[in-house]
């Protein structure tokens, strides 16, 4: 499993007070993201090393409703192996053998995947609680989440209740988090805030620190079946959160924007701001995750260019 380098996040009493002291500047937070990426130009070698950061912050992903046995035993050797070895040879990484964060699947498939990756030291990621949508009965989502730890998911990826944001009834939001934490005993918990439908800076921010409160290791942007996923914005303001989480408690909690993070510029332009914003510390696994998909094949065509001077086709590069 990933090697986690700080304490879990053991969470803290609701604080009402604290959530009503939020402000949001919406202007103030898009000025910034437009000009953070801009400020950095990272090229050839810099460019190169810090793909293979993207790649090892990897949570390789599939959640489609077609997925079988055999496409997760396809994703989980690409998790193994996720460079051509001539690749890794022209890198000269042969000593570091690059690797994916975790490999994330539907609960169905979890045992699965944890078979296919024994002895590897990648941990499975389960979507749970009703995954995408979070609208089954409490007792079946905390069921699915037991489940799929005894499966051997290390990481559990659930879905809040957005009603409770609308409302809102932090304190449900509270509980609710509370509970799935619970569940999933030592199993690390992401909570997807899916913040494409939370409307507005301010009930992002809100549902982040809720969750943070309640005791969650991560927080997520997205299911990626939103019709709005993973943004600068959106990600600014909700590790701004984690920052005053840290300050305040001194308690680390992880950040993973998913959704619509295709290429490989875009997986730079959120190095760029995890750097800038939290420091290097969140420039590990441990810390930060991207969810993807399709990512992977362009951070090897971009590393192919650097080797070769040439771009590939994507059909060229070993999919799963």
């Amino acid at each position: 499993m990933t090697d986690y380098k700080h304490t879990r996040n053991p969470g803290i009493a609701f604080n009402s007070d604290w959530l009503d002291s939020i402000q949001m500047n919406r202007s103030a937070i898009e000025r910034r993201c437009a000009t953070l990426t801009k400020r950095r130009s990272i090229k050839k070698e810099w460019q190169a090393a810090w793909l293979l950061k993207s790649l090892r912050c990897m949570d390789l992903t599939t959640l489609s409703s077609d997925d079988t046995p055999d496409r997760v035993n396809r994703l989980c050797a690409k998790a193994r192996q996720p460079l051509r070895p001539e690749l890794i040879e022209n890198l000269c990484l042969n000593g570091l053998k690059p690797r994916v964060g975790a490999v994330c699947v539907y609960h169905a498939y979890v045992e699965t995947a944890v078979n296919a990756l024994k002895n590897s030291g990648i941990p499975v990621a389960a979507v749970s609680t009703g995954f995408p949508h979070g609208l089954n009965s409490m007792p079946r989502r905390i069921e699915e989440i037991k489940d799929s730890v005894a499966a051997g998911a290390k990481e559990i990826d659930i879905v809040i209740t957005r009603s409770h944001v609308f409302a809102g009834d932090w304190q449900a939001l509270y509980n609710e988090i509370s509970t799935f934490r619970k569940a999933c005993g030592e199993s690390h918990l992401k909570t997807i805030l899916g913040t494409g439908e939370l409307g507005n800076f301010r009930n992002v921010a809100k549902a982040s620190l809720v969750c943070m409160m309640a005791g969650a290791d991560f927080i997520k942007t997205s299911t990626g079946k939103e019709s709005i996923n993973a943004t600068l914005p959106v990600s600014l303001v909700m590790i701004r959160m984690i920052r005053e989480y840290l300050e305040i408690t001194g308690s680390y909690v992880g950040f993973k924007p998913a959704g619509g993070i295709r290429n490989a510029k875009q997986s730079l332009e959120w190095l760029i701001l995890m750097k800038e914003e939290l420091g290097n510390k969140w420039l590990e696994p441990d810390l930060f995750r991207f969810g993807a998909s399709g990512l992977l094949t362009d951070i090897e065509r971009q590393l192919e260019h650097y080797v070769t001077g040439r771009y590939s086709a994507a059909h060229r590069q070993p999919t799963a």
